[in-house]
């Protein structure tokens, strides 16, 4: 452990310099280390404790806290863990990793995504028993640890969520993959999870683009979990970011993956759910955004696939306002710019027939397969003149439809039969 004065050496040092309005290195150093230990003295997502810290401040609310002055339903989230003091070792075991704490004193703070939650959580009730569940609580984090050398308000500022199922199936892998790609190609930063499944896949699209993306943890940022992404983790601390609410060491508890998801929600511009099944922390992602007035977009897949059903479920709610979308283009039209990122329509093959006029639609119809006619009998199969048959006639035989056989006319023989096709399905 680094050496240095007590947790509440430290703190006093920071009160008596916030008491006489002057800032200088003790007051910051208190300050970091009062958010540093509320990361570990409490679970995040809490309306009473979040709101305590806000109204006495991170340096005395950590005071109250240790000297047990705080109200008896703040000081029972935080326990036994009122006496301990790790922030030392945490910030000395960030930095060999090569981590920091972000507060939201710090000017790389996401202040402008993490609003959303301040406007949110002041909707909360006063009392408890009225507030929303832990879980799923739209509250802003006291701090954030940060693993990578990337501005953290700056790799948020444009990007895009992109979750889903763990038990992913190879279609929802590819469309991830695809996703995170063409989005970082695109210049948006990818966030998800860094699970298995879709996360991963994301994940690695966006780094195969040479894109930045980030993983939002549920454990410390310095470790792995799952461990099989170890080098995933690696390879995105390198180019974008690993954070986490929850101090260096922190393992991962499965209340915390609920927790955590309000924040992947909060930090970026829209939530995109690849695969989900009917019950998974991708749809209450998605869910999350919403309520922070972040657009969802759902990508759909087969009706027989149990990954889907909650897809399809968020398709049909009419409260979420879902956008189905298929590509980057359509996540880039619903998050970007007004007017200026429109995705292109999807592209049709086009065919020679397509800029013909009616009469000349209706004579290539009436043309036979095999034996020519006159065009007086193509005047009659098509309802029109046989001065108009005439007119159309060489038109067509220039665009290498028809052909005259020396007795009449007739389709273009094409290869392999091709004639055969509703094109050439003319009167004989």
């Amino acid at each position: 452990m680094s050496a240095g004065p007590s947790l509440d050496e430290a703190l006093e040092e920071a009160s008596v310099g916030a008491s006489v309005t002057v800032s200088g290195p003790a007051t910051a150093t208190g300050l970091r280390r009062a958010r540093a230990w509320l990361t570990r003295a409490a679970e995040p997502g809490s309306v009473a404790f979040w709101r305590f810290v806000d109204e006495w401040g991170p340096v005395e609310a950590v005071r109250r806290l240790r000297a047990g002055s705080a109200p008896d339903a703040v000081r029972a989230l935080v326990g036994p863990r009122a006496q301990q003091d790790a922030t030392l070792a945490d910030l000395a075991r960030a930095q060999r990793c090569g981590a920091r704490l972000v507060t939201p004193e710090d000017d790389e703070w996401p202040a402008l995504g993490l609003h959303a939650l301040t406007v949110a959580v002041a909707e909360e009730p006063g009392q408890p028993r009225y507030q929303s569940p832990r879980t799923v609580a739209p509250v802003p984090p006291v701090a954030l640890w940060v693993r990578g050398a990337a501005r953290l308000d700056e790799l948020f500022d444009r990007s895009v969520a992109v979750v889903g199922a763990r038990a992913s199936s190879a279609y929802g892998e590819h469309v991830a993959g695809e996703l995170g790609h063409d989005l970082a190609a695109r210049g948006w930063t990818v966030v998800s999870g860094g699970a298995y499944g879709i996360d991963g896949a994301a994940h690695r699209g966006a780094l195969a683009a040479g894109g930045p993306t980030a993983a939002v943890l549920a454990c410390g940022v310095d470790r792995p979990y799952p461990e099989g992404h170890g080098a995933l983790f690696h390879r995105i601390a390198a180019d974008g970011l690993l954070v986490s609410e929850w101090p260096p060491g922190a393992a991962p508890h499965r209340h915390r993956f609920l927790v955590r998801n309000r924040l992947i929600a909060a930090l970026t511009r829209g939530t995109v759910v690849v695969e989900a099944a009917a019950r998974s922390g991708a749809q209450a992602t998605a869910r999350r955004a919403e309520r922070l007035g972040r657009p969802v977009m759902v990508v759909p897949g087969p009706v027989t696939s149990a990954m889907s059903v909650g897809c399809h479920e968020l398709l049909r709610d009419e409260a979420l306002r879902a956008a189905l979308v298929a590509d980057a283009a359509h996540v880039v039209e619903v998050v970007g710019r007004i007017g200026a990122d429109l995705a292109d329509p999807p592209a049709r093959p086009q065919q020679a027939r397509d800029s013909l006029s009616d009469v000349a639609v209706r004579v290539l119809d009436a043309c036979p397969v095999r034996r020519g006619v006159s065009a007086e009998r193509l005047a009659a199969t098509a309802g029109c003149e046989v001065v108009e048959v005439l007119r159309v006639l060489p038109a067509l035989e220039l665009a290498d439809l028809v052909q005259w056989t020396g007795t009449g006319w007739r389709l273009t023989p094409r290869p392999g039969g091709a004639g055969d096709g509703p094109e050439g399905a003319g009167g004989g």
